[in-house]
């Protein structure tokens, strides 16, 4: 397996960022780290393994994001004006200077070919992959979510301002109407899974409600809740990762 580092500096975020690619070749997916996790978390946990047929294969190519979820969403010290500013600068940061970049070395490792993007991650990394998606559906054009949260208020309770409700895919999205992102959104292929058993509840509510929007908005997406036996854990997304990956790349 290729496997390359890199750390260059973020204009977004005034310092350097890390992240890590995998694979020679194949659709590239952006891969979001779990709560207050860094690049390497991934690989750390074992699911760059789990990626390794598609990866040698040349089917998928992994770009792994740095997070800084200390400095923001988990930052319990910080007010809430402060640290939603810094997530949107992370943001900022993913969309103006990331993406680029994986868009930049995809196209080489394809023979100059865009394959699209796809976005995961789980839990917190699930949140994320929806979050940029209902944001950017530009950019992105597949989404698998594992176990994710998908409002603000798990993270800063009842404080709102624009810049959370612009972070809240629970807020944002039941207000958008008709138009050409919307459409967008109806072209992606969306997977959005969660399991019923130990840690997931408040998951298992975001999920149906986000279940509810879309079908409201006409946006199709799978949407899959696994058995009261599926923990919010690795080792069922293990499992479901390459389950989702086999339906989303057909």
């Amino acid at each position: 397996m290729q496997v390359e580092y890199y750390k260059e500096y973020s204009h977004c975020l005034q310092r350097d960022m890390e992240f890590k690619v995998y694979g020679h070749a194949g659709k590239p997916v952006l891969v979001f780290p779990p709560g207050d996790g860094r690049f390497w978390h991934y690989e750390f946990h074992g699911m760059v393994d789990i990626c390794k047929p598609y990866i040698d294969e040349g089917r998928i190519q992994l770009f792994c994001v740095d997070g800084i979820d200390w400095e923001s969403w988990t930052n319990k010290d910080g007010h809430p004006y402060d640290r939603i500013r810094r997530h949107e600068a992370w943001f900022n940061y993913v969309v103006e200077e990331f993406i680029p970049r994986i868009k930049e070395i995809s196209w080489y490792a394809n023979g100059e070919n865009d394959l699209g993007l796809l976005a995961t991650g789980c839990s917190m990394g699930a949140f994320y992959s929806a979050l940029f998606f209902f944001r950017r559906p530009d950019l992105i054009d597949s989404v698998i979510a594992l176990s994710g949260v998908y409002r603000s208020q798990f993270f800063l309770g009842d404080y709102m301002d624009d810049v959370v409700y612009w972070n809240s895919v629970l807020d944002f999205l039941p207000n958008v109407g008709e138009s050409d992102y919307l459409e967008q959104m109806r072209q992606a292929r969306l997977v959005f899974c969660v399991g019923q058993g130990a840690w997931e509840d408040p998951m298992i509510e975001d999920t149906r409600a986000l279940q509810k929007v879309l079908e409201q908005k006409h946006i199709p997406a799978f949407v899959d809740f696994w058995g009261k036996d599926v923990n919010h854990d690795w080792p069922w997304w293990y499992v479901q990762l390459p389950y989702f990956l086999d339906k989303v790349l057909a």
